[in-house]
């Protein structure tokens, strides 16, 4: 199955990541995607970056190698009101946001909580994606999570690294296994995001595609598969590339 985008990686501004950003286009040009997405930490993940990083994006070629440049975050989010860590005003100027629970900024609490603040981010217009939903740590009412997806038309992430042998999120497989159940009866999007720290990860989504293929989810809810289907979750890529939009 064609796969051509990947919008959740990282680069050495996120503070635990190990490759530049121009390694990271450089490595998704040669894998062939068509779209590739930084999404660094916003500030409050330890060691990453100022907000003031997020303001400059401007400077960046947005065709290179070939591909088709986003820049975006993946923001924190900080409480079960969904507040995120970056203001509106910088928000409002990225690409896309990704918005995810790590534990260094929201310690896990109860699963009404959980579920909580990922209803309220959902709320916010500015976040684009829904990142790893996939951790023991946060259980989720995913019946409520997925049905507050489709209302406000938000993309969920199946996160490759969370599936992936050795990471630090637990339970991944059998969450997404509930958590698919109820996308595929909401018929609720979703993209699939390598969490690449690495450049030789940028769009390594083997263990995705296979939970997928497990779960028997439908193609047609896959946004990796074809730019176009992307373009109504982030608009942007028709201004950025009006002529180019038609993998």
């Amino acid at each position: 199955m064609k796969d051509i985008i990947d919008l959740h990686t990282h680069t050495i501004a996120s503070g635990h990541a190990y490759s530049t950003l121009s390694e990271m286009i450089r490595s998704a040009a040669e894998k062939g995607l068509s779209v590739y997405g930084c999404a660094d930490h916003a500030p409050k993940m330890p060691g990453s970056t100022h907000k003031f990083y997020f303001i400059n994006f401007k400077v960046i070629p947005r065709l290179q190698h070939g591909v088709r440049v986003l820049m975006g975050a993946e923001l924190n989010i900080l409480d079960p009101e969904g507040t995120v860590d970056l203001p509106e005003s910088t928000l409002e100027k990225l690409d896309y946001t990704v918005a995810s629970l790590h534990v260094p900024c929201f310690a896990p609490r109860t699963r009404e909580e959980h579920t909580q603040a990922y209803v309220n981010v959902m709320k916010n217009p500015h976040v684009t994606i829904i990142g790893h939903p996939d951790d023991d740590r946060y259980p989720v009412d995913y019946r409520t999570f997925a049905r507050a997806a489709k209302e406000s038309g938000k993309l969920v992430e199946v996160n490759n690294t969370s599936l992936a042998p050795g990471g630090s999120r637990t339970g991944a497989a059998e969450n997404y296994a509930v958590l698919l159940k109820y996308c595929k009866e909401y018929e609720v999007p979703i993209i699939i995001g390598s969490d690449a720290h690495h450049e030789n990860d940028v769009g390594n989504h083997r263990c995705a595609w296979e939970l997928l293929e497990r779960e028997h989810f439908p193609e047609e809810l896959i946004m990796n598969t074809s730019v176009e289907k992307l373009k109504p979750y982030i608009p942007v890529l028709a201004q950025l590339f009006p002529e180019e939009c038609h993998d």
